[in-house]
Order: structure tokens, then sequence, then C-alpha cells
């Protein structure tokens, strides 16, 4: 998406601006921009609506890569970044934004819009070992499954793989409910 298309308040125009063009249909929100109205807000738009809360060095990832990847309308509340590099590094925190200090492996990053995001197969991954800390994450894992299918077979062969992890059977099981129900 060119990012002409792309209005984030303050920058060429002002919130009430936005807000007043938004009343009259001429652009639509989509997480912290506005874009015009018969643009379609696919995962490159999305991504670029936050691009500003993924500093240099992190990704999208669990909530906020699933709504990029398609999972839901709404974007979450509190939005989720991951590091993806070796170094440690010193995020810049909001109550908007919650900053996960595990290096996800460039395998598992692509890029979308120009903004660093955790894969699908890895974001159900992630979502799942959540799952027994936050049952909330669930509704995210099934609207993934529906956005890009094959994602929680994907995640139950790679959740298995792995060696003590956290949340593990919880997770398991509901990728396998999910997996199931998808067939």
């Amino acid at each position: 998406m060119h990012p002409a298309f792309l209005y984030l308040p303050g920058e060429r125009l002002s919130e009430s601006e936005l807000s007043a063009a938004r009343i009259d249909g001429h652009v639509v929100e989509v997480g912290d921009a506005y874009i015009p109205a018969d643009l379609v807000a696919g995962p490159d738009v999305r991504a670029s609506s936050v691009a500003a809360l993924v500093q240099p060095g992190t990704a999208a990832c669990t909530q906020t890569a699933a709504w990029i990847h398609g999972a839901g309308d709404a974007p979450p509340v509190v939005h989720h970044v991951r590091r993806c590099i070796e170094r440690r590094i010193r995020p810049i925190t909001s109550a908007r934004l919650v900053f996960h200090d595990t290096v996800l492996p460039d395998a598992d990053v692509e890029l979308i819009g120009g903004v660093p995001v955790s894969t699908p197969g890895r974001t159900m991954l992630d979502l799942a070992t959540t799952l027994h800390r936050d049952p909330r994450v669930l509704v995210w894992m099934d609207r993934l499954a529906v956005a890009v299918p094959g994602t929680a077979e994907l995640a139950v062969v790679a959740l298995r793989d792995l060696r003590r992890v956290p949340g593990s059977r919880v997770g398991l099981a509901a990728l396998e409910r999910l997996a199931l129900r998808r067939r």
C-alpha cells in the first residue's frame, strides 16, 4: 500500500479533521490510522497502521500479528511486539503496548507493508502457549484459524517438537480442537 493512502492523526491531517472525514464517509479507521473508504484494508494496511508501535528490532506478535493476518475486524486494545534481534534493546513502552523480551527467530518473521510481523504459524503457536495465562486469546486463535487455514495444524506440529514449554498441554489441546473443527 502506498503511504499516501494512510492517514495518521497529526501528520497531514489532525484527529478532528480525520474524524470529520470519517463522519462524511471519506475515510474509515484501521487500527491507529485512517484510509480512504474505498480502499481494501488488507494485511499491508493493517500492518502500516500500527507501524509506529513496532520499534526497530521488534516484530508484531500474538494478538497484533493475528489481526494483521486478517483475524477479526477490530485491532486488539493492547498491541504486542517481540524482540526479533539477538541483542537486547531498550523498548519504548506504553499502556497500549506489551513488549515480550524473547527472541523471535528470523524464520518466523515476515515483512508486511514494511513492518516485521510473526508468521501465521508462529503467531498461532505463541497464542496457544499464552492460553493458560490468558483465555481471551482463544478468540484470536479461532479467528486466525479461519483467516489463514492450516495454521492450527502447523502449530500442532511445532508445539509437539518443543520441550518444557509452559502452557503446552493446554495449548496443544486447543490447537487440536481447532484443527479438527476446520476439517
